[in-house]
């Protein structure tokens, strides 16, 4: 008899357990929802359950800051739901986002600004300043 993928989730020879632990997760995050402030729960999940801790994964350090403050205040409302929750744990995990960070592109000088440096070289001595400006007006994109 050919079985089903629920049933062999559903075993208890070990997918069963995996299965089960993300039903718990699934509704331990529900929970999470409705206990913390709107604001924290935006900026942060919860990810895991271990030995009666939950686990939080916050966007920031002030978020895991402020997280960890309520942490007393958390558990109650756990354990006040029904869940054995001898703690909270909050650890800084942000989240990745799905653009890459851009380059900034170097803008021109205008004409006038780039008189004004060429002036300011020519006058001034030989020096690191006259040479950075030099190395500026040169790399500088034009109009």
């Amino acid at each position: 008899m050919q079985k089903s993928l629920e049933d062999f989730l559903e075993a208890p020879d070990g997918a069963g357990k995996v299965l089960a632990h993300a039903r718990l997760l699934l509704r331990l995050t529900r929970l999470y929802q409705t206990i913390a402030p709107a604001h924290l729960a935006a900026a942060s999940h919860l990810a895991n359950y271990k030995s009666g801790i939950v686990v939080i994964h916050a966007a920031s350090g002030a978020v895991a800051t402020k997280l960890k403050q309520l942490a007393p205040t958390l558990a109650d409302g756990f354990s006040r739901k029904g869940v054995e929750c001898n703690g909270v744990q909050v650890k800084v995990q942000a989240r990745e986002s799905g653009t890459q960070s851009r380059t900034s592109e170097p803008k021109p000088l205008s004409s006038s600004a780039s008189r004004s440096l060429s002036d300011l070289r020519d006058s001034l001595p030989e020096s690191p300043l006259r040479t950075a400006l030099q190395t500026l007006i040169e790399r500088a994109p034009h109009p």
